[in-house]
C-alpha cells in the first residue's frame, strides 16, 4: 500500500497474528506495525486516518480473538522499548501501555509500593488493563491511577488526570483513545509483606486457571455481584467442546484451544454457553475477551 511507504522499516505485510495471542488462533494482519517512538506512532495514526486505512491496537493478545480470515488494515503493536518502560519515584510508578502487568507488579514490589497486587495472575499489558479496568474482588487498577497519557486519532497527545477518567466495573472510558502510558499512586508498605501477598495470590489463581502449557483465553466476566463460574456450573457445561474449543474444566470462564481450533469454534462455544446460561438463569454473560 503506497500510503504506508514511509513506514517500510516498521510495517510488515500479511503477518500471522495467532502467535501473538494467548489462544494461538486467527488469521493474519494485512499490515502489522511496530512503531519505535511516540512521534512515529503519531505519524502512522495520522496517515491511517487521512488515507481511510482501518487500524487497531494490539496489546498482549491475552484476551483477543482474531477472526479466521484475518484483519484488514493496520494492526499496531506497542512492543518496542519506548512503550514498555517502567520507572518508580517513591510509591509513584509510571508505566508504558505496552509494559507487561507482571513487570509492573514486580517494579511496584521493588519500590515497596502496594496496591497492584489486584493484578496478580492477570495476563496482558498496562494499556489493556486500564481499558478494561482489570482487577479482582479485592479491587481494580482504576483506583490507583493518577493520570493517563493518551493519543487521539489526529495524533495529538493529551494527559488525562484521574478526575477526567471514568472507571467502572470491568470498563473505563479510555476506549476512544490510544493509551500511551499511565502513572499510578500506590501505598507504601513492607516489601516482604507485598511479596508474600503476591506469591499467595499467584498460587491461588494458578491452581484454578488453565495449565500454562495450554492455549487459552479468559472469555467470561463475572457479572456484578455474581460468579460466572457458578452460573456456568448451573448448566453443567464444564469440559464442553465445539470443534477444537473446550470450556476449561479447571475454570469455565476460560476457553482452551486444542489443535486444530478455529476462531469460529470459539465463537460457537461462546454462543452456546451464553444462550444456555441465559435460558436457565436469566443472566446474560458479558465477555472479557475482545472479538475483532
Amino acid at each position: 500500500m503506497n500510503a504506508l511507504a514511509d513506514f517500510a522499516e516498521i510495517v510488515t505485510e500479511e503477518q500471522a497474528l495467532a502467535k501473538h495471542t494467548s489462544l494461538g488462533i486467527g488469521g493474519p494482519a494485512e499490515y502489522l506495525a511496530r512503531p519505535r517512538q511516540i512521534e512515529e506512532l503519531a505519524k502512522l495514526v495520522q496517515t491511517c486516518r487521512s488515507e481511510g486505512i482501518p487500524f487497531a491496537i494490539m496489546g498482549g493478545g491475552s484476551n483477543l480473538l482474531v477472526p479466521d480470515e484475518g484483519v484488514r488494515g493496520v494492526v499496531i503493536a506497542l512492543t518496542e522499548p519506548a512503550f514498555r518502560e517502567i520507572s518508580a519515584t517513591g510509591t509513584t510508578i509510571r508505566a508504558g501501555a505496552g509494559a507487561l502487568l507482571s513487570d509492573l507488579i514486580a517494579e511496584a514490589s521493588r519500590a515497596s509500593a502496594s496496591g497492584l497486587e489486584v493484578l496478580v495472575g492477570i495476563p496482558g499489558t498496562v494499556g489493556g488493563a486500564l481499558r478494561k479496568n482489570a482487577g479482582d474482588r479485592g479491587g481494580d487498577v482504576g483506583q490507583y491511577v493518577k493520570e493517563v497519557t493518551v493519543m487521539h486519532d489526529g495524533g495529538d497527545v493529551v494527559v488525562r488526570g484521574r478526575a477526567d477518567i471514568s472507571f467502572s466495573y470491568g470498563q473505563s472510558d479510555l476506549d476512544d483513545a490510544l493509551i500511551l502510558d499511565a502513572t499510578f499512586e500506590l501505598i507504601e508498605d513492607n516489601q516482604d509483606q507485598i511479596v508474600r501477598r503476591i506469591k499467595k495470590l499467584w498460587i491461588s489463581k494458578k491452581a484454578t486457571q488453565p495449565f500454562g502449557f495450554q492455549a487459552a483465553g479468559y472469555i467470561f466476566r463475572d457479572p456484578r455481584g455474581q460468579s460466572a463460574v457458578e452460573l456456568i456450573d448451573r448448566v453443567s457445561l464444564r469440559g464442553t467442546r465445539v470443534g477444537g474449543a473446550e470450556l476449561s474444566e479447571r475454570d469455565p470462564r476460560f476457553i482452551v484451544a486444542h489443535d486444530p481450533c478455529s476462531s469460529r469454534d470459539v465463537l460457537r462455544l461462546i454462543d452456546l454457553v451464553r444462550s444456555r446460561v441465559a435460558e436457565v438463569t436469566g443472566v446474560s454473560l458479558e465477555l472479557q475477551i475482545d472479538v475483532w
